[in-house]
């Protein structure tokens, strides 16, 4: 076989933390050097803890420096030795409450420089709303009704300001707000109380916080008359986590695109993933995702930055298929995220039935997208994205019914699974969004599923990106799962394997049966042709790649999961079967 590393639209993606395999990415340059992934991956997509954060494994960016912690002075001169492509992630939405611009606000105030580049709720709803009794303006029902929220409760985080006032702002993802404990010493301004005093109120204000409940309700006693001068001392130990949302209607927020793209070609990026990118324009009676033509407006004026840093879009959208959102942006010839690939082979796996699958397959080659797709990734099981949905007193189909979906969300939930939902602006749930789980757990722990599923995924249009863990056969993390707070259910596919762990698994079926299929995909001609649907019976799948005299061709009977695999190349047929 010919190596075919430099086109991007044959390789195969790697996708993982600069940790997660060992303790710094030179670990997982270790491994890439290894002779079992010698001509294996093209390319590599480095989750954002490449940078420095503080937040949702990454994606609370406080700078786009390098974590220095995780990545070493050579690693990426290492990586352009093994001759990959690199992907990054910009966090078009938000920064952290840590990040300069913020903290600066948070220091300077009114006379911060940063003041707008952040969203202050209760400004941007000033007149288009109601001042409740905790001071924070709740729009008008018309407005709110169409928030999208991706957590219950209204999406903001107060901050406290020098002066002591509390502003709301805008923050659709995660937060956290804790505090430091409190001193004796903290109080010595107030002269008024006695030293039995201050002693009793730093055991009570410490255990209230401690125990997270509300010391605001606390009965001050023979003091309540210095209870909002206690407080004020209080809040000043406040500590924040939160992925703020920037207000990209200031110039300052384009500055920091343009200084950012610029960073990230530096380091050598190629492919620059938007995550999410649909949250960023606002517009007072609009929805909060997706807003027309905004988000058009934006995506454009980002497209004219990458190109001058020559970077390839992947602009991250998670939407019903029945809105045809990925339709719009891939018609403005940006490649797309394939997040129904997932759902659709757990379905054609657990069915025995290619049908589903195929309608995506050949939509894919009509409509001729450009497209990555995946199996598992650092992130859920996509199972909203498969869903119709009415539009216009219209409903379009999705790639599965209600029903089709539903079986695969219990399945994967009898299997370990748990759910993401997304809520109203009440905190009620409405939905449901994803499954955290791996993709092997996801599939019952069956290696002939899990090898028949990568299989899949090789022969399907786009460029494959495979999840570190599903290589190995990884486990659902329940441990990591619980203890992992708000975000945890996302940590139950986020296991750090040691470089012990890839040794071991190195010498079994499952693993090399896996990069063998991803070398064959990463280096033969074929796929670099066009691919050919032989329609059969649904229970067996049968997809050709051809490319002039080069052919690699699948035939997989869904009710064994026994696959085969022909390869024509310099004119000589090999074929394969596949079965642990």
């Amino acid at each position: 076989m010919q190596q075919n590393s430099q086109n991007t639209s044959n390789g195969v993606m790697l996708n993982l933390y600069p940790d997660s395999i060992g303790k710094t990415l030179s670990d997982t340059i270790t491994m890439l050097k290894k002779e079992e992934f010698k001509d294996v991956f093209s390319l590599i997509y480095i989750l954002p803890t490449f940078f420095n954060s503080d937040l949702d494994r990454g994606f609370s960016i406080i700078d786009y420096n390098i974590n220095q912690e995780l990545v070493g002075p050579n690693d990426l001169n290492d990586l352009k030795k093994l001759n990959v492509k690199l992907k990054f992630d910009i966090v078009l939405n938000h920064l952290s409450v840590a990040s300069p611009q913020f903290k600066d606000i948070l220091k300077n105030g009114e006379d911060s420089k940063f003041k707008d580049f952040f969203i202050n709720w209760n400004d941007f709803w000033e007149v288009n709303g109601t001042l409740n009794n905790q001071g924070v303006i709740i729009p008008k029902p018309e407005y709110l009704n169409k928030l999208f929220m991706r957590k219950s409760g209204l999406p903001i985080l107060n901050v406290i300001f020098p002066d002591g006032s509390e502003r709301p702002y805008w923050n659709t993802f995660y937060q956290q707000v804790t505090y430091n404990s409190v001193e004796s010493a903290d109080f010595s301004s107030l002269t008024a109380l006695t030293a039995d005093y201050v002693k009793w109120l730093v055991k009570v204000l410490n255990e209230a916080m401690l125990l997270g409940s509300d010391f605001r309700t606390i009965d001050f006693k023979e003091f309540n008359s210095l209870k909002s001068k206690i407080l004020h001392i209080v809040e000043q130990k406040r500590i924040y986590l939160g992925q703020m949302d920037v207000n990209a209607a200031s110039p300052l927020v384009w500055e920091f695109y343009e200084e950012t793209l610029n960073k990230l070609n530096g380091y050598g990026c190629n492919i620059l993933r938007l995550d999410a990118f649909a949250y960023l324009h606002k517009q007072i009676g609009e929805s909060n995702f997706f807003n027309k033509p905004g988000t058009w407006e934006y995506l454009d004026r980002i497209k004219e930055i990458a190109q001058k840093n020559d970077l390839m879009l992947l602009p991250e959208i998670h939407a019903e298929y029945g809105l045809h959102l990925h339709d719009e942006v891939a018609s403005q010839g940006y490649a797309i995220y394939d997040f129904f690939l997932p759902g659709l082979t757990i379905h054609t796996l657990e069915n025995a039935t290619s049908k589903a699958l195929l309608v995506w397959i050949k939509e894919l080659i009509d409509k001729g997208y450009k497209t990555i797709n995946m199996l598992g990734c650092h992130d859920g099981i996509p199972v909203l994205d498969l869903k119709g949905k009415e539009v216009n007193g219209h409903y379009n189909k999705g790639l599965l019914d209600d029903v089709e979906i539903d079986t695969i969300m219990n399945t994967i939930m009898e299997r370990g699974g748990r759910v993401k939902n997304l809520y109203d602006p009440e905190g009620n749930k409405i939905s449901y969004y994803q499954i955290n789980a791996t993709f092997f757990s996801a599939l019952g722990e069956n290696n002939q599923k899990m090898l028949l599923a990568r299989a899949i995924q090789m022969f399907v249009p786009g460029i494959p990106q495979v999840w570190y863990l599903d290589i190995f056969a990884g486990k659902n993390n329940y441990d990591a799962a619980n203890s992992g707070g708000s975000a945890g259910h996302k940590e139950i596919n986020r296991t750090t394997l040691s470089i012990d762990d890839v040794e071991k698994g190195l010498k079994t079926a499952i693993v090399k049966e896996q990069l063998e299929l991803i070398k064959l995909r990463n280096n033969c001609e074929a796929f670099s042709g066009h691919v050919i649907i032989n329609d059969q019976d649904d229970s067996i799948l049968n997809i050709k790649w051809k490319n002039k005299d080069s052919e690699a061709c699948l035939i997989a009977d869904l009710t064994s999961y026994k696959f085969d695999i022909i390869v024509l190349e310099n004119g000589i047929e090999s074929r394969k079967s596949y079965f642990i």
